[in-house]
């Protein structure tokens, strides 16, 4: 994290960081631009995915992260739609683990820091809530039950009936004490890691990792389906 510019006598500095992963390609959106530039309801996909956290009275500073292709549609989006609190827009990297770490690097200095998708859009305010309080003390996932039966497979194979009870499907934001974050990062780029998600790297290191509950609204937008099944979920909001 960089730190802050000198505060005035009796100011704070932010305590609540938020990074914004969006530099993904989108391939499986079939053809469309930018999957974080596509109007959702009107409004940008990444639009929608940082305005939840900029309407926190908790969150201080927002990073975002995206392709060089993008960069500058995102800031001009950004100004646009008069979106609060953007610390900085950076070039991401080859992966999500270094986009993130380049995320982290420009976030002002911070008690916690959420790390979110850029493609998720229909993320809410008591969903970041939670993550935040939870974060406070530890790493922090929502997560919701698995409700289809999981098989084990190789190749044409079943091999077995997993324990869905004991899964779960992670979602974002994922919180967690900044320098923990941090040290997650530093030690899987040293043993030369590469991890799918914040949380994992925070596993590897012993740290423990808390989940609380997750929602099921606040899906990914992966394909032109969702991007359908997101529109219907906004309609039904809004009643």
């Amino acid at each position: 994290m960089r730190p802050m510019d000198p505060a005035p006598v009796g100011a704070s500095g932010p305590h609540v960081g938020v990074v914004v992963a969006a530099a993904g390609r989108g391939t499986r959106m079939g053809g469309m631009p930018s999957k974080i530039l596509v109007p959702l309801a009107g409004v940008p996909i990444i639009v929608r995915a940082i305005r939840p956290f900029a309407a926190l009275a908790a969150v201080d500073a927002i990073v975002v992260v995206v392709s060089a292709e993008d960069l500058a549609d995102v800031k001009a989006l950004l100004v646009d739609h008069d979106v609060p609190k953007i610390a900085a827009v950076v070039e991401g990297g080859t992966t999500r683990q270094e986009s993130v770490r380049l995320g982290l690097a420009a976030v002002p200095a911070c008690e916690v820091v959420l790390v979110h998708d850029g493609a998720r859009p229909l993320v809410s305010a008591p969903l970041i809530e939670r993550v935040i309080a939870a974060a406070r003390d530890g790493a922090a996932v929502p997560t919701l039950p698995l409700q289809d039966t999981v098989k084990s497979v190789e190749g044409d194979r079943v091999t077995g009936t997993l324990d869905r009870g004991a899964l779960a499907r992670a979602q974002t934001p994922q919180g967690f004490p900044a320098k923990l974050l941090e040290v997650a990062i530093a030690r899987a780029i040293a043993e030369g890691f590469e991890g799918t998600d914040e949380a994992m790297l925070v596993e590897r290191i012993g740290a423990p990792v808390r989940r609380v509950a997750g929602c099921a609204d606040n899906l990914k937008i992966t394909t032109p389906e969702d991007l359908i099944i997101a529109e219907a979920l906004l309609a039904w909001h809004r009643g």
